[in-house]
């Protein structure tokens, strides 16, 4: 059974329809992934602690921890992605899910450090099941409709991780571990429901016929992708945003627990700000946008109010005035919440349906890549030049993607 069903044959972008099974299944995936990947969040440089011998080192092993995932990404995205043009979704995803699970499980263990960063390996090997989701959702949705349910996407993930973080944060007063094996177990769950329940999205004759080992590297694949017209200038700018907000993401903890001595479960509240920002934005503030802005307009406004989110950010730690923190976080997580939907919006419709997975592979990698290198530099900056660099870094590192993206060339908006 098609997934996408036309009406008529005058408009076929506009008079599509989505098959309402796929879309559920692919909402409930994405609202579990949400909450399985921020549970932990609020917990991990307390996770990390015990094992650190002197306090400047825990926000380098909190950082490389996310480094370590995020180089998985980076080689395992475009594999995965490859993998699911030519054997469909519905596999790859679930293979990724069940890898996920064991990743929380592991890293729950602990009892070393090499435990610990052995979890985050297996978690990050695969990892590339949000390319595969993506993939997923531009198969069984008209390009036309894109952004309007990436939007929905990035609004049900804004659920996840408003849930995700304040649960760790609760379930850390009984131990630091209970988010990790929360987080197997409720991924655990979303692999015996897509077992039963998932739909196959891509049709035998929309997929890859072979596979060649170009496809597989991810560096060729890179270099392909920043070759296309169409998307250099968009993965480019999209890069640049990425790799602070990998180093936010990495640092915050820390941040928190050195900057105002905040506990797991105050720390899994801020992180909730991202998701409320998200349901906020694609329930009220998306719609009104996408009718007089196009998509790179509307990753534009995000951009910039990244860029205000963080120097309220960095002021924060300049005052040690947590108001500020709070207030910086909100206005971050509104560009962020925007900027995310637009981007996809305007990545799936720069290639057809067989590219779909290779495409949003590649654009993982890169993902990956900035997420790699944003915590590293995020972590020696954050030791070496106080608690506002990082912070700072974003704000230059966006203010220079801005003109990127806004002079790029492309026929889609």
């Amino acid at each position: 059974m098609p997934l996408i069903k036309s009406q008529s044959n005058h408009d076929p972008n506009s008079e599509q329809t989505v098959d309402k099974h796929a879309l559920l299944f692919g909402l409930i995936s994405v609202f579990l992934c949400g909450i399985g990947f921020s549970i932990i969040a609020p917990v991990v440089p307390f996770l990390v602690q015990p094992y650190i011998s002197f306090p400047g080192e825990q926000a380098i092993v909190v950082t490389l921890l996310t480094s370590v995932y995020a180089v998985c990404v980076f080689f395992a995205a475009p594999v995965l992605g490859a993998l699911s043009d030519k054997y469909g979704r519905r596999p790859l995803l679930l293979i990724c899910l069940l890898g996920s699970a064991i990743g929380y499980f592991v890293f729950g263990i602990g009892g070393a450090l090499w435990v610990l960063f052995a979890g985050r390996i297996i978690e990050g090997v695969t990892g590339g099941s949000i390319s595969t989701i993506f993939a997923y959702f531009a198969d069984i949705i008209p390009p036309a409709q894109r952004t309007k349910y990436f939007g929905w996407v990035s609004a049900v993930v804004g659920v996840g991780t408003v849930i995700g973080p304040t649960l760790g944060g609760l379930l850390a007063k009984f131990s630091y571990t209970a988010p990790l094996y929360f987080g197997a177990i409720i991924t655990l769950v979303n692999v015996v429901y897509g077992l039963f329940y998932m739909p196959e999205s891509l049709g035998k004759t929309n997929r890859l016929k072979e596979i060649s080992f170009v496809r597989l590297n991810p560096f060729t694949q890179l270099a392909n992708l920043l070759s296309t017209k169409n998307l250099k200038r968009l993965l480019i700018s999209a890069f640049l945003l990425w790799i602070p907000n990998g180093s936010l993401q990495a640092v915050f903890s820390q941040f928190t627990m050195d900057t105002f001595s905040w506990k797991p479960a105050l720390i899994g509240l801020m992180f909730s700000i991202m998701g409320i920002q998200d349901i906020v934005s694609q329930g009220f503030i998306m719609p009104k946008l996408l009718i007089k802005l196009s998509d790179k307009q509307i990753a534009i406004v995000g951009m910039v109010a990244e860029i205000i989110g963080y120097c309220l950010i960095a002021l924060s730690a300049l005052f040690t005035f947590y108001p500020l923190l709070i207030a910086g976080m909100f206005i971050f997580g509104f560009g962020d919440s925007i900027f995310g939907p637009s981007f996809n919006g305007m990545l799936s419709k720069s290639v057809d349906a067989s590219e779909q997975g290779r495409i949003q592979g590649g654009s993982q990698s890169i993902q990956a890549l900035a997420r790699m290198i944003g915590p590293i530099i995020g972590g020696q900056i954050y030791v070496s030049f106080g608690h506002a660099a990082p912070a700072f870094m974003g704000m230059i590192l966006i203010a220079a993607a801005i003109p990127v993206l806004y002079k790029r060339v492309a026929h889609v908006n």
